[in-house]
């Protein structure tokens, strides 16, 4: 765990900024992944799916899920409080890393389409902008927010 320190820059809880950003996308993602799966929180919950564009089921009655969606909500949550946790440097690569990846996801669900074969994830197109303006907002606070880690690496 990193000690705050006077000089330190965003040094909360005992934890830096990015840390505290990368932990709390990390929490919330394990919390959509967990609720993709309630009914009620999902409608049409009887057509949740494992897999595809068949998954009629809807988070929050406007974010199509399939099961695998949910799973892999649940892992990069998981991930990223574990990456985020005690290193500054994991929880910007998650930050940056991950943000990408749903910024790719998010490109290809448009390009591919809601009822391909190759939507593979049971993405709509209101989960298409969803995960770009999650991914972008990820890239940009794992940049903005880890900017100073070397610069107060030097100074410990």
């Amino acid at each position: 765990m990193t000690t705050a320190s006077p000089h330190a820059h965003g040094v909360h809880f005992g934890r830096t900024d990015v840390q505290n950003a990368g932990m709390g996308v990390g929490i919330v993602l394990i919390v959509v992944g967990i609720l993709g799966f309630i009914p009620g929180i999902t409608t049409q919950y009887n057509e949740l799916a494992f897999l595809g564009p068949d998954s009629q089921a809807l988070f929050l009655g406007v974010f199509q899920v399939s099961m695998l969606l949910n799973v892999v909500q649940l892992a990069i949550g998981a991930t990223g409080w574990a990456m985020s946790r005690n290193n500054p440097m994991g929880a910007r690569n998650f930050l940056m890393g991950f943000g990408l990846l749903y910024i790719v996801l998010s490109v290809y669900g448009l390009i591919v389409g809601v009822g391909s074969a190759a939507n593979f994830l049971s993405l709509n197109t209101m989960d298409n902008w969803a995960f770009m303006i999650l991914g972008v907002a990820m890239v940009g606070a794992g940049w903005l927010m880890s900017r100073h880690l070397a610069e107060d690496a030097k100074t410990r």
